[in-house]
């Protein structure tokens, strides 16, 4: 990289931590305060595209207010160096979904405080009247201890209440096919419980490896999500506790008012059950272990090389 690459205002870039669609995740450090953070840059193809920077924006505007150790802390907005971006907390892990490349087993051993974590931050954004409408493992990130973080905002919408709530949220459907619930796939007024279902889709994910539905195309699997019978974890990974396997059931009924009513309701039923019917042991090797170090990805980086551990979205 030129010198003018390296920096993003006073933000040095350090390494390139992964790279999806629309955006890269940088690591950087303030050169002040020689703190280090993460910078969620719109690519360079897209750092003039209206729409991209609307959403990077609409993200801030989610976040800036979110103060919970359970869902990643944005610092500020920034385009003054021509790659409009986030800065934020930097948190740099694995998210589920590439832990759950590795199979379920990688997860397995710290899956309850996992799963309870991720609930807090999601019953946290509740709180504050915030609809995710993107629940999936990829926007869970997840450290070596089981602490859990949630991130992408870029869909989240306001609750709505009183008279807005007689109006469809969107023209077109917005979400992952995997995680979408009926009612948002067919643009009817979506609530927490619309997040509960994706959740519900995430942790039946978890303890099997797979998600609940699949389709040969994408109309397929969203005809799935709506008529399909609901699948039992039991029948993927037979160590799923009966009490487990109906809650997550109950979170992916078709109709709103057949799921739990909240992320705390969730929470509490939760909190008195096992996910395993035998605990599973931690692997001599996790998944984890493989990460790189920040000096060898900054080694790396100078040569020009990949980061081995960086992942492709």
């Amino acid at each position: 990289m030129t010198k003018s690459r390296d920096f993003i205002g006073p933000y040095r870039l350090a390494r390139l931590i992964r790279v999806g669609s629309t955006a890269e995740v940088w690591e950087a450090i303030e050169e002040h305060e020689k703190t280090r953070y993460a910078l969620k840059m719109l690519k360079q193809s897209l750092a003039a595209n209206k729409s991209e920077i609307t959403l990077l924006k609409h993200e801030y505007n989610v976040a800036k207010d979110l103060n919970s150790p359970r869902v990643i802390k944005v610092k500020e907005y920034r385009d003054d160096s021509g790659r409009p971006c986030l800065v934020m907390e930097l948190f740099s892990e694995l998210n589920m979904k590439q832990a759950l490349r590795r199979g379920p087993d990688s997860l397995a051993f710290i899956l309850d405080k996992v799963v309870e974590q991720a609930a807090e931050g999601l019953y946290y954004m509740h709180t504050k009247n915030w609809i995710h409408l993107d629940i999936k493992p990829d926007n869970f990130l997840v450290s070596r201890d089981g602490t859990v973080k949630l991130i992408d905002f870029t869909i989240a919408e306001k609750k709505k209440t009183g008279l807005s709530q007689l109006f469809k949220s969107t023209k077109v459907a917005k979400g992952t096919r995997s995680y979408m619930a009926p009612e948002q796939i067919r643009r009817k007024k979506c609530d927490e419980r619309t997040d509960v279902y994706a959740f519900g889709c995430v942790l039946y994910e978890l303890c099997t490896g797979k998600p609940p539905f699949t389709g040969d195309t994408p109309n397929d699997l969203l005809s799935k999500h709506l008529n399909a019978s609901i699948p039992s974890p039991i029948v993927h990974n037979d160590n799923v506790t009966r009490e487990f396997a109906d809650l997550v059931k109950s979170m992916m009924a078709k109709k709103q008012d057949a799921r739990p009513d909240s992320m705390w309701e969730f929470l509490k039923m939760f909190r008195g059950i096992q996910v395993f019917r035998k605990r599973p042991r931690k692997p001599e090797i996790t998944v984890f272990d493989n990460m790189p170090g920040i000096k060898g990805a900054d080694d790396m980086l100078r040569k020009g090389k990949p980061d081995p551990g960086l992942d492709v979205d």
